[in-house]
C-alpha cells in the first residue's frame, strides 16, 4: 500500500519528535544495526533505498556457515545446524509475507538482473505478430539493458519492439491510465510488459493490480522489478495475479552489498512443462537429485526455477534480515513507514518557508520510504554539504536528492536534527 496521508498536527520541535520516538514500537531496532559515523559521530541515514545497514545479526549468521565449514566441511551440507543444500528454503514462508506470495510461489537465487533474465526466458516468448515489451521512460539503465539485450537475442530491433511508456509534459510522474492506455494501444502484438513498481528516481508507487490486469487482458505476460519495492511497501502478488517478479535483497531488506536475490513465480505457472526455463542442478527434482539423472524435471513451485548451487554465504545475511521482517510484520513497518515519511516531509517544507528557499518534493503522495525533492537554485553544492555534516543522502542527476526515512532504523529525532542541519546549508 502507498503511504497514507497522515492526520496529525506536526511539530518541528526536538521535543515533539521526542515524544514520537517514546510511541515508537520499532525504536528498539535502531540499536540492531550498525552505523556509519561521520566526524566521529552517527550519521543520519537516507540511502536504504540503495544500501540498507548491516544488522547486527547478519555477522553471526555469516560465521555460524564460516564455523561449520571449518569444522564439517563438506557434511555441513546435511549437517550443520541450518544444512546448506535446502538453505534457501527457510526463506519461502517469511518471503511470502513479506511480498503477499504463497510460500511455494517464492524464493531466492542468483543477483536482481540474472533473475530477470532467468524469468524472460519463461515469460517473453515473441512470435512475428506478438513480439512487444513495455516498460516506463526512463526504467533504471539495468532494466533497459536487460530489455534491449534480450529482444536482440530473440532477432528484433528494440527501437521496434520495446515500447516506452512516457511522462506528460511538464510532469515527473508517470500516470497509471497512460500505462493502461499504451497497453491497450499496442494490444495483441504485445508479449510482455515489465516496470519497475516504484520508480527508482522519483519514488512513485505504481498501480501494480491495474497494471497487471490490463496487460493480461490482451493476452501479455506481465512481470514486475520489485527493487525498491520488496520490504518497502504492502504487496499482494499472488492476489493481483502477476506472472513473475523479482527484486534485490540488498535495499530495504539490508542483507548486504549486492546479496542474493529474490523471485515470485505465480502458481498457475508451476505444472506448466511448455515454459521454457534454463535448468540446473538445484531446479532439479529435490527428492531425485542425487540420483544423477540425464533428464531435466523441475521440482515443484518456484523452487523450480533454480539453476546452480545457492551461494550460502550471500544468503545467511538476507535470512538474518528475514527474520527479522518476520519478528515485526509488514503492517507495523508500514505503519511507522507512513508517519516518518510524513513527518520528514513536514520538516522539509516548514524549513524551506523559514529560510524562504523554493523546494519541489517530486514523490506523489502513492509512495514507500522515499522523497525525492529538487532544491531549486541549491544544486549539489546543498548535497554536498549535507554529506559533510554527517546526514548520508543520495543525489541523482540532474538535480534530484533522495532521502529514505527506513523504519527499521530511522527515529524521528533525526528527522529533527536534519531539519537544523538542513537548514544551515540553506542559509549557506
Amino acid at each position: 500500500m502507498p503511504e497514507k496521508i497522515i492526520q496529525m498536527n506536526f511539530q518541528n520541535t526536538q521535543a515533539f519528535a521526542q515524544s514520537l520516538d517514546v510511541q515508537d514500537k520499532l525504536s528498539k531496532y535502531q540499536s540492531e544495526f550498525e552505523f556509519p559515523k561521520v566526524n566521529g559521530k552517527k550519521t543520519i541515514y537516507f540511502t536504504g533505498n540503495s544500501l540498507g545497514l548491516m544488522p547486527k545479526r547478519a555477522k553471526k549468521y555469516i560465521d555460524d556457515v564460516m564455523n561449520d565449514w571449518a569444522n564439517l566441511a563438506v557434511e555441513g551440507h546435511f549437517y550443520a545446524e541450518k544444512p546448506w543444500w535446502d538453505y534457501h528454503e527457510r526463506f519461502s514462508e517469511p518471503l511470502a509475507e513479506i511480498v503477499g506470495a504463497l510460500p511455494s510461489e517464492v524464493s531466492v537465487m542468483n543477483t536482481l538482473t540474472v533473475n530477470l533474465h532467468m524469468m524472460m526466458v519463461s515469460f517473453y516468448n515473441p512470435t512475428p505478430q506478438r513480439f512487444k515489451i513495455i516498460c516506463e521512460e526512463k526504467a533504471f539503465p539495468s532494466d533497459q539493458y536487460l530489455l534491449q539485450t534480450q529482444v536482440k537475442f530473440h532477432g528484433f530491433d528494440p527501437e521496434e519492439a520495446i515500447v516506452e511508456v512516457s511522462r506528460r509534459e511538464g510532469e515527473h510522474n508517470l500516470r497509471n491510465e497512460d500505462i493502461i492506455a499504451k497497453i491497450n494501444e499496442v494490444g495483441d502484438e504485445l508479449a510482455l510488459v515489465l516496470i519497475g513498481g516504484i520508480n527508482y528516481y522519483t519514488g512513485q508507487v505504481l498501480d501494480m493490480k491495474a497494471i497487471t490486469q490490463a496487460g493480461h487482458k490482451v493476452g501479455a505476460n506481465v512481470g514486475w522489478d520489485l527493487a525498491h519495492a520488496a520490504g518497502n511497501i504492502e504487496m499482494k502478488l499472488h492476489d493481483w495475479d502477476i506472472d513473475f517478479a523479482c527484486w534485490c535483497s540488498y535495499k530495504y531488506m539490508n542483507a548486504g552489498p549486492g546479496s542474493i536475490s529474490g523471485y515470485f513465480v505465480h502458481e498457475k505457472h508451476h505444472s506448466n512443462k511448455s515454459l521454457n526455463r534454463f535448468g540446473g542442478w538445484y531446479g532439479h527434482n529435490k527428492e531425485r537429485r542425487f540420483l544423477m539423472e540425464p533428464e531435466f524435471s523441475p521440482n515443484q513451485g518456484a523452487l523450480g526455477w533454480q539453476s546452480s548451487c545457492t551461494g550460502v554465504l550471500a544468503m545467511a545475511p538476507y535470512l538474518a534480515s528475514v527474520e527479522m521482517f518476520d519478528e515485526i510484520g509488514m503492517s507495523a513497518l508500514i505503519e511507522k513507514r507512513d508517519l516518518i515519511t510524513s513527518y520528514l516531509e513536514f520538516i522539509i517544507e516548514d524549513i524551506a518557508r523559514e529560510t524562504g528557499n523554493n523546494l519541489e518534493i517530486i514523490t506523489p503522495k502513492e509512495r514507500g520510504s522515499q522523497l525525492s525533492v529538487i532544491f531549486h537554485g541549491q544544486g549539489k553544492s546543498l548535497f554536498e554539504y549535507l554529506m559533510k555534516e554527517g546526514v548520508i543522502v543520495d543525489w541523482r542527476e540532474p538535480a534530484v536528492i533522495r532521502f529514505a526515512p527506513v523504519p527499521l532504523y530511522t527515529s524521528f529525532e533525526e528527522m529533527y536534527e536534519f531539519g537544523q542541519i538542513l537548514k544551515r546549508g540553506l542559509q549557506k
